[in-house]
């Protein structure tokens, strides 16, 4: 039986193709890395949040209870729909089953890439992947945060621990248990070295088990991701933030909320690129529904100086 029948108007992604697909994404993104996705129903979702930790009291035998004090309220994660549209020539209709199975998995991993690095992108910046643009009605996203480090010195690590310190530091502290980091930073911290009595490098690299920076997992005792969606590049216009510290496993609540269809397209212009028949083209769509909530507050962000 042929994967793109000549009636289906949809078609889904074999299984071990779309489960491979989903695995694939959470590998490729820091956030998937570092923040656990959770399940989720279509729409939106409402967490609750405490104000004030509720406070116990001691009670003597015989006497009153207090009120309790400590309020909570909740916040609202909303869906985010990304797709992927490709095109292909319609003559893969006519080809045989492996090889229209074989478009699939094409599809799966060109469209994992891009769903990945959807999530950071939205998520830390809210930036559209495909213009680069700023979604300007988006008001909950990670690097809106106050808690700011301008790179200062020539010491990465230091510029990290004072990010880390704003976090530690506050009054009601969430903790920090994951560092997402832009390639350039990764590098600056796997240059570092040790230094001699009077002050000069000592040629001693001051974190070994960075090796030359390109796949580092873990920073000073806390889990990490590298990828360049840190800094929304190649997407947009670099943002200038090289590290992202915090709250990960709590701070963001994130998952799936649909599975992967792929929808099949043989009319029509679907993507502005020209009609697909004039062209002798068929579309392929790929859609997944993401939705999250960030905890701002609960990060800290480690960024150039902005010219």
């Amino acid at each position: 039986m042929a994967v793109f029948s000549s009636t289906d108007a949809k078609v889904l992604l074999p299984r071990n193709i779309a489960d491979g697909m989903i695995q694939k994404t959470q590998t490729l993104s820091t956030v998937a890395k570092l923040s656990g996705s959770e399940p989720q129903r279509f729409g939106e979702t409402d967490y609750i949040v405490f104000n004030d930790f509720p406070k116990a009291e001691f009670v003597g035998e015989g006497a009153d209870k207090g009120s309790t004090t400590g309020g909570f309220d909740s916040v609202t994660g909303k869906p985010h729909k990304a797709q992927v549209t490709m095109r292909f020539n319609e003559e893969v209709q006519w080809a045989d089953e492996d090889y229209q199975l074989n478009v699939l998995n094409q599809l799966a991993g060109a469209g994992q890439v891009a769903l990945s690095r959807a999530l950071d992108l939205g998520l830390y910046h809210r930036i559209n992947p495909l213009t680069g643009a700023t979604i300007a009605g988006w008001d909950n996203y990670l690097t809106s945060t106050t808690k700011r480090v301008e790179i200062a010195t020539a010491d990465a690590d230091a510029d990290l621990r004072t990010a880390v310190g704003l976090l530690l530091n506050a009054d009601t502290s969430w903790g920090v248990n994951g560092v997402a980091i832009d390639p350039r930073f990764a590098w600056a911290l796997a240059n570092l070295q040790t230094k001699n009595a009077d002050g000069s490098p000592s040629g001693v690299q001051r974190y070994p088990n960075l090796g030359f920076g390109t796949d580092v997992t873990s920073i000073l005792g806390i889990n990490a991701a590298q990828g360049n969606t840190v800094a929304g590049t190649p997407e947009a216009t670099d943002t200038k933030v090289r590290a992202i510290v915090g709250d990960f496993q709590n701070g963001i609540r994130w998952g799936v909320q649909r599975q992967l269809p792929v929808e099949l397209i043989r009319f029509g212009d679907p993507d502005g690129q020209g009609d697909l028949k004039r062209k002798n083209q068929i579309a392929l769509r790929l859609e997944v529904v993401f939705g999250w909530y960030v905890f701002a507050d609960r990060f800290a962000v480690v960024e150039d100086k902005v010219a």
